[in-house]
């Protein structure tokens, strides 16, 4: 596994290796506050993320941060060094919430790249982000495909 040691790139379409898995320096712990205002803001009044009475009556025991604001935090940890140099984001699939993410939990970030293309337009890039929290337990698997400056284009 390559190590990230900083979140500074900028890192350009060159600069990711084919198979290679990097770790994202940086960690987020979801505060109560930041997972409930994305649900405001988003509209989802789900009680699973505002009951704590409610949950506290289910096997999981306490209210779950909602897996928009998981996927958005492992993208945003990630994207501080895959999406320095983007040009544009291409897309998102297979998207996976693996174990349920309470509020407290740090979370970290890793990328594998799966697929290299150089096009007209620049480097485009498949990565595999993976999240785990604290525990070391995984939360989230997705890909995410992002069109990247090249050396020679900046």
């Amino acid at each position: 596994m390559n190590n990230l040691t900083s979140t500074f790139g900028p890192y350009y379409f060159e600069d990711f290796e084919l198979g290679a898995t990097y770790r994202h320096a940086r960690g987020k712990t979801v505060k109560e506050s930041d997972a409930v205002t994305i649900c405001n803001l988003v509209l989802n009044t789900a009680e699973g993320h505002f009951n704590d009475h409610k949950m506290a009556s289910l096997p999981i025991g306490q209210s779950v941060v909602f897996g928009g604001v998981t996927i958005s935090m492992i993208i945003g940890l990630a994207s501080q060094d895959t999406a320095g140099n983007a040009i544009r984001e291409l897309g998102m699939n297979n998207i996976k919430l693996l174990s349920p993410v309470k509020h407290g939990d740090t979370l970290y970030a890793f990328s594998k790249v799966l697929e290299k293309e150089l096009t007209e337009e620049g480097g485009m890039i498949t990565f595999t982000h993976y999240g785990i929290n604290q525990n070391q337990t995984l939360v989230f698997q997705g890909n995410r495909s992002v069109l990247l400056k090249t050396k020679a284009s900046s």
